[in-house]
């Protein structure tokens, strides 16, 4: 039975998604501040995580970016009142796996962590398949790590969050091909995110100031003008 937390200061909305998610056979804890939240991710372990941002103690950005700063790596899904692209932007850029703005239906809600739960599965089945996936890959200056989810570049671990990790992984895997921007928010995302591609290009933008020496003159993460990114060594 996976376990849920449910982080929510709005009652009605907690216990309506704990009645439908207790309904799909899921174990469900709550809270209603950030805090109380943040203690109890820490202290047990969660399948899932469905934090609100705006709380009262701790606010959910503030939640999300503790816990993965304390290595708690269970999936997140931010819920809020909010609708604005920069907003959305954050909220990933600290961690969490997908964003979903009230009003939803307790319906989407599950979709959305099942998908979270498929792709998990996916990557754990493919790591078993084949024992290259956890082989260090290293293109010029730049050591990925799959198993230990680590980055160095030119000998120095850099600190990433999870989903740069993930884009940075997937453009090394397919290393010199041109990718568009729809091709990564499907493989690192897993869901639609028709008509916000900006998404990716402020993760290409960090990945930049973290692995190039110069972010304004990329030799690693390229632009293809009008198709997308690539990867590849500095020639």
């Amino acid at each position: 039975m996976k376990k849920v937390l449910i982080v929510e200061d709005e009652q009605s909305i907690l216990k309506l998604l704990q009645y439908n998610l207790e309904k799909e056979g899921y174990e469900v804890s709550g809270a209603m501040d950030g805090k109380e939240g943040y203690e109890m991710a820490l202290s047990t372990s969660f399948d899932i995580i469905l934090l609100d941002l705006m709380l009262p103690g701790m606010d959910g950005m503030d939640v999300c970016r503790e816990l993965r700063r304390e290595k708690v790596d269970a999936p997140i899904i931010m819920l809020t009142a909010k609708d604005s692209e920069i907003d959305k932007i954050v909220g990933l850029e600290l961690g969490a796996d997908d964003y979903m703005t009230k009003p939803f239906s307790p319906r989407e809600v599950i979709a959305r962590m099942k998908a979270i739960f498929r792709r998990m599965e996916r990557n754990s089945a493919s790591k078993e398949e084949s024992n290259e996936l956890t082989e260090d890959i290293i293109i010029g200056d730049i050591v990925i790590s799959p198993d230990q989810y680590e980055v160095s570049v030119r000998g120095e671990k850099q600190e990433v969050t999870p989903k740069e990790f993930e884009l940075l992984l997937y453009l090394a895997r397919h290393k010199g091909r041109i990718l568009n921007r729809e091709q990564l928010l499907q493989a690192v995302w897993d869901f639609d995110f028709t008509g916000e591609t900006r998404i990716v290009d402020m993760h290409i933008s960090h990945l930049r100031e973290k692995i190039e020496e110069d972010p304004k003159k990329p030799v690693y993460l390229k632009t293809a003008r009008g198709f997308g990114y690539k990867l590849e060594a500095p020639k």
